[in-house]
């Protein structure tokens, strides 16, 4: 069961940034380039980036809203809750929906600043990131620190910078970097080279376990083009079940053996099928393939990934094949599979055949020991 003074931490919401927060951040030399909101002719909102439409809210903030009324339509901020916006009215929606304790991924900048990084200027990208980060810590966490999880990006395609701007947030307070669940997808080095290993080793040694959302590797792979959005939205799981493995036959966690990646809003049903595979495929084929062949994937897993569900009963039924110390928490507001104002109740009713202790992990310790994060 879900007991009455577990307090809900969930790993995986979203902030959409109100209109200023670049405007009030960035150099005088970036204004007229800095991301702002535009009202368009039919009365939606929309950023404006560097002189260009860099995207719309749409699915991003739909809490409260019947499925009948979703759609990828730009929205506006008066056609949104105040909770996406504004962290004292997200508070008093976390309330009511009963969840204690939030971290939130970014909206507008993409998941991992990949909106920056298809930026011409980079040293315009680097520098809306960190007056996002600066935002994320100095605003937004800060109003409630014991309530809001800080998660911050850095400018991945430039490791230097990106070392230099992790070292700059876990000193003001950083739980977690969200970061790109696999980079060869964009065409950057893969996690089986050492590119990024000046950056795990910062994020390892300041405690800052790596969040990847699905998307920030791009779409599933795969898909027909002219097959519906719906087949999309159905199979984001594939990109956290092709990270993991990715990460586990990687040598990542033999380089960096503390270092931790969540997988975000993937679920966990798949993991049970996908660490027995893994574990048969590497006692078959360790022996000519060019992975690392010292420890089980499964064993691995257990060290250092962990896996996100907003509702799989799936996934938790099967829980001692996952690891019931690897499974977080996700309410994802306020995007559309967010439960609000229901998720408190939602979540119990999953939890209905799974014991307190085990119960109060999932919901809430296991998120503040990765996440360093205490009550």
């Amino acid at each position: 069961m879900l007991p009455d003074d577990a307090r809900i931490i969930s790993v995986d919401d979203h902030v959409i940034e109100h209109p200023r927060v670049w405007l009030d951040r960035l150099p005088a030399k970036y204004q007229d380039r800095a991301p702002r909101i535009i009202r368009l002719e039919d009365g939606n909102d929309a950023w404006l980036y560097d002189g260009e439409r860099s995207g719309n809210f749409a699915l991003n903030a739909v809490a409260g809203k019947h499925p009948r009324d979703f759609g990828m339509d730009p929205r506006s901020y008066s056609d949104m809750r105040d909770g996406c916006h504004d962290v004292e009215a997200r508070l008093k929606d976390m309330d009511i929906e009963g969840t204690w304790a939030q971290m939130c991924f970014p909206n507008m900048g993409g998941f991992a600043g990949s909106t920056f990084w298809r930026s011409k200027d980079k040293e315009l990208a680097a520098a809306c990131i960190t007056a996002y980060n600066d935002f994320i810590l100095d605003e937004w966490c800060a109003f409630n620190p014991e309530r809001q999880i800080p998660l911050c990006m850095v400018p991945f395609w430039d490791v230097p910078a990106a070392v230099k701007e992790a070292e700059r947030v876990a000193a003001k307070g950083a739980k977690s970097i969200t970061f790109l669940e696999a980079p060869h997808r964009l065409g950057l080095p893969s996690y089986h080279t050492d590119h990024w290993d000046p950056l795990l080793k910062v994020c390892e040694e300041a405690e800052l376990p790596l969040s990847v959302h699905f998307g920030s590797g791009g779409a599933p792979a795969g898909t027909a083009e002219d097959g519906d959005m719906f087949i999309t939205i159905a199979l984001f799981g594939l990109n956290s079940m092709m990270a993991m493995v990715d990460l586990l036959m990687s040598p990542v966690f033999y380089k960096f053996p503390t270092l931790k990646f969540v997988l975000a809003e993937g679920g966990i049903g798949w993991i049970p099928y996908l660490l027995e595979r893994t574990d048969y495929s590497w006692e078959r084929h360790r022996y000519w393939c060019k992975i690392n062949a010292e420890q089980r994937p499964s064993e691995l897993f257990d060290d250092h990934i962990f896996g996100c569900f907003v509702s799989d009963q799936t996934g938790l039924n099967e829980r001692y094949q996952i690891g019931v110390n690897n499974i977080l928490f996700e309410s994802d507001y306020p995007h559309s599979d967010c439960n609000w104002p229901h998720t408190r109740k939602v979540l119990a009713e999953q939890l209905r055949d799974v014991p307190d202790d085990e119960a109060r992990l999932i919901v809430e310790g296991n998120a503040r020991r990765i996440f360093n994060f205490p009550g």
